[in-house]
């Protein structure tokens, strides 16, 4: 086998050497891109949630960065259905705690997990809830997001009292909450998962009054009200 000429050799070298350059250069700018556009979508993410944490808790309760007042919730409660941990957030009024945020999961929808965030008045009554991912039949159970109807403000002001226990149901099963046309299992489902953040809420109410626990106006959920 003939030799390979030097002149050839030193063309090869040039040229891997150009390329490794070139491969360089090229992953610095990639990099460089990626860092820009990640910390561009971290800070739009960022304003989306804060965002729909404010339709939850608006200014007007609470004075206080939601974003910057979190907390961590794992998984291990049946109540939140959490399927992995995920954040809540504490609203502050002068420093005061008024409410809270909690993540919420209806493992039964009929399509599969509906992950909720359900805001909480230190009263034991509903700020707000809404809906965060879900994969229901369009026209029928997508009726859960605002954007399709405005049944998910149905939940607000309620409580653990209002209605009772056994009425945190929708219509259908002789509860308080209408369904769908066509559709029961999607309500049914984001109706209890509420239900059951609210007793969550009850339950570690604690944790989040810390200086001003509130007296808990709220009934078990093994109770039912005397009036």
């Amino acid at each position: 086998m003939s030799e390979t000429p030097p002149s050839l050799r030193k063309a090869i070298l040039r040229n891997s050497m150009l390329l490794g350059r070139v491969a360089a250069v090229t992953t610095v700018l990639i990099a460089g891109i990626y860092l820009n556009t990640k910390a561009q979508i971290v800070a739009s993410e960022r304003a989306a949630e804060a965002r729909q944490l404010l339709e939850i808790m608006p200014e007007s309760l609470h004075n206080n960065s939601l974003l910057d007042a979190s907390f961590v919730i794992d998984d291990e409660s049946q109540l939140l259905g959490l399927r992995e941990v995920r954040s809540g957030y504490v609203a502050k009024f002068d420093g005061q705690t008024v409410g809270v945020i909690l993540p919420a999961t209806a493992r039964d929808g009929y399509s599969g997990d509906i992950r909720l965030m359900v805001g909480i008045l230190a009263d034991g009554r509903v700020a707000g809830v809404r809906v965060v991912s879900h994969r229901e039949t369009p026209g029928l159970g997508d009726g859960i997001d605002l954007r399709k109807s405005p049944w998910i403000l149905g939940f607000d002001n309620r409580s653990l009292m209002n209605p009772s226990n056994r009425n945190w149901t929708v219509k259908k099963d002789g509860g308080a909450f209408d369904q769908f046309t066509g559709a029961t299992i999607t309500p049914r489902a984001v109706v209890e998962a509420t239900r059951k953040a609210l007793e969550y809420a009850r339950l570690n109410r604690a944790q989040w009054y810390v200086d001003s626990l509130p007296e808990d106006p709220l009934i078990t959920p093994s109770q039912e009200p005397t009036t």
